[in-house]
């Protein structure tokens, strides 16, 4: 589509990854915070049933009156559904439970796999100015996740370091595959980024040293380590940038989201 080269459109990425527990959500928030503390407007957008994305940002339950289901399945005005968190430049659309109904609701739909590439590509965005949206996928390969790749001008992807990482990536790659095939012939991957990894464990470099062999360049220079801060930030309702500004996982995620940045600025020269 045409837009989708427009010089102010924000970079929409999908973080995506079928298995649970893989640092997906973490890496939204944390990527997400870091990027605004750069200075660039930033979107989440929760796709998850679960809402831990919302609640990580500090969006109580009671607080998220209109979700992602609303924007997805209902006519709604996005400065109802876009909330701020306490992150400066950073803002979310927040989930709850409801979103789990939706995937039966959308099959019944003719435009069910672009529902969510329409909404980001109404006019109403550009007010907002954001630079980049980040979608939080459900831990599954449903209609919910490929609205997010339809949607999507890239797929980031957490790969835990641990045992069968790598086997668990062919059917999300036959995933991203089907869709440039049937919906977004655009789409790309925007690397991989390893996670919960442990420099002191042989396993961890062993899964580092295949994903970087298979994987290439598509695989980030930053790691995201084990980190006890990282996983203590989301009980605070904080990114850890907030939570411990100098821990070893607010300084990757730092370094994530710089990494990532320049990865664009170079493809957009």
């Amino acid at each position: 589509m045409s837009d989708l080269a427009h010089a102010t459109s924000p970079k929409i990425i999908a973080v995506a990854n079928q298995k649970g527990g893989v640092g997906k959500t973490t890496t939204t928030i944390n990527l997400g915070a870091a990027m605004a503390e750069l200075g660039l407007r930033v979107l989440v957008i929760d796709l998850d049933p679960q809402g831990n994305a919302s609640t990580g940002l500090g969006i109580e339950p009671e607080d998220r009156e209109f979700t992602t289901y609303e924007l997805l399945l209902e006519d709604i005005e996005l400065d109802q559904v876009i909330l701020e968190t306490t992150t400066p430049n950073l803002m979310l659309v927040p989930a709850t439970v409801d979103l789990s109904s939706a995937d039966m609701e959308l099959i019944s739909n003719e435009k069910r796999s672009f529902l969510l590439h329409d909404v980001l590509r109404q006019p109403a965005m550009d007010a907002f100015g954001f630079d980049y949206i980040l979608i939080d996928c459900p831990p599954s390969l449903n209609l919910l996740t490929v609205n997010a790749m339809v949607a999507a001008h890239s797929v980031l992807v957490p790969l835990q370091s641990e045992f069968f990482a790598l086997e668990g990536l062919s059917q999300l790659m036959l995933t991203i595959r089907d869709v440039r095939q049937n919906a977004n012939p655009n789409l790309r991957i925007e690397g991989v980024v390893l996670t919960m990894y442990d420099a002191r464990n042989n396993l961890s470099q062993q899964v580092e040293a295949d994903a970087r062999a298979n994987l290439a360049d598509l695989v980030f220079n930053t790691v995201i380590p084990r980190n006890v801060r990282v996983s203590e930030a989301p009980s605070y309702a904080l990114p850890v940038l907030s939570y411990d500004s100098q821990s070893k996982g607010a300084v990757a995620y730092r370094m994530l989201a710089e990494e990532l940045v320049k990865r664009n600025a170079k493809l957009a020269a």
